[in-house]
């Protein structure tokens, strides 16, 4: 039995599984930021109930001038969307028929929105650094590459020079990028591509604003690209395909540059934690710069068992049955507050002494 393919929605996972979901459940598939939106949503949230009854501007004002503004592009190069995700479908109808490379393990909407026009996909698998020349020898013959940095699920982060040898490269052959920094927010601006759109028009970058803002059901990203591919985007979208509360809370979102600092901090710490206590248990962790880890048990074979244990007992992990190169022998934590990881510590621990210890 398949299970969803996705994080967050932790109910799902239980009925797919047939197991009676526990009272309390810390999901831990999700990975937004533990810290919770910035504190003047909760602050002004009265001073919003006025937007419910207007209809929104049709480009996502506000946010896609605080958008421009804070990465220092032309608004005409920005467009807004419902979340990440509607860039990805509204970009796929664009490689119809055409040839994609995408670099597994990686985020599956990538290739669920390009199953519907017939896009050619090649694959190639790779946990940590990118096979290069192999990457290249792809670009020569495809019309688009997905890259998510950093990436989920590992948390890998390509160096910003190997992006920038990738977009130079695809560019000779007419090869688009879409590059998706949807968990950048996690590291450093500094680390970002956008500054280097000026130089490749080839280049799509994709951000979200719910995982480091917290806002996930307000739905909110957007994609910053050349003129022409916006437009192009903009076109398959809806009228009005963002909502007023959220692009007038996401404007305000951009101004929180100490919120950000100490999600970073936090995130950072809280994976050295657990990183330090999985490895303990002789676990194989991979490096991640996002807030979230990626972890497998020194006995793979006993991932099912650990994974049913943990939901038993309300701790719900992501499963990477979905993921290529991971197979379901590999588990994704988002980082939680202390309280809520030291609870999950607990657990595994109970599960550990009883199954690992010799």
């Amino acid at each position: 039995m398949s299970l969803p393919n996705h994080g967050a929605n932790a109910h799902h996972v239980y009925e797919r599984l047939g197991l009676e979901m526990p009272e309390t459940v810390i999901d831990f598939s999700e990975n937004v930021n533990p810290i919770g939106p910035p504190a003047f949503v909760k602050e002004r949230w009265d001073s919003y109930a006025p937007l419910i009854t207007k209809y929104p501007d049709p480009h996502g004002e506000p946010f896609l001038s605080a958008v421009a503004k804070f990465h220092n592009v032309s608004a005409d190069k920005v467009i807004v969307s419902n979340g990440a995700a509607e860039i990805f479908a509204s970009l796929a109808k664009r490689y119809e028929n055409k040839r994609a490379v995408l670099i597994h393990p990686t985020f599956s909407e990538y290739a669920a929105t390009l199953a519907p026009y017939n896009v050619y996909i090649k694959e190639i698998i790779a946990t940590g650094a990118l096979p290069l020349e192999k990457v290249f020898g792809e670009i020569e013959f495809a019309e688009v590459i997905y890259i998510c940095r950093p990436n989920n699920p590992t948390g890998y982060l390509m160096p910003l020079e190997e992006i920038i040898r990738i977009a130079d490269y695809a560019k000779r052959y007419k090869c688009e990028v879409v590059l998706d920094e949807a968990f950048l927010d996690f590291i450093d601006e500094k680390e970002s591509f956008i500054p280097y759109l000026k130089d490749f028009s080839n280049v799509i970058v994709v951000r979200s604003m719910t995982k480091m803002y917290a806002i996930p059901g307000l739905r909110l990203g957007y994609a910053v690209a050349s003129e022409p591919i916006v437009d192009e985007i903009r076109s398959r979208m809806p009228h009005w395909n963002s909502n007023a509360i959220a692009t007038t809370i996401g404007a305000d979102c951009l101004e929180e540059e100490q919120y950000r600092l100490q999600a970073i901090k936090f995130a950072k710490e809280m994976r050295e934690q657990m990183t330090v206590f999985l490895e303990k248990w002789n676990c194989i962790v991979l490096p991640s710069t996002a807030n979230f880890i990626c972890f497998q048990l020194p006995n793979p074979s006993l991932s099912k068992e650990f994974f049913e244990y943990l939901l038993a007992n309300g701790c719900v992990l992501r499963h990477t049955e979905n993921f290529k190169g991971l197979d379901g022998k590999w588990f994704r934590v988002g980082m939680k507050q202390k309280p809520q990881m030291e609870h999950l510590q607990k657990e595994m621990t109970a599960w550990f002494e009883e199954n690992l210890s010799s």
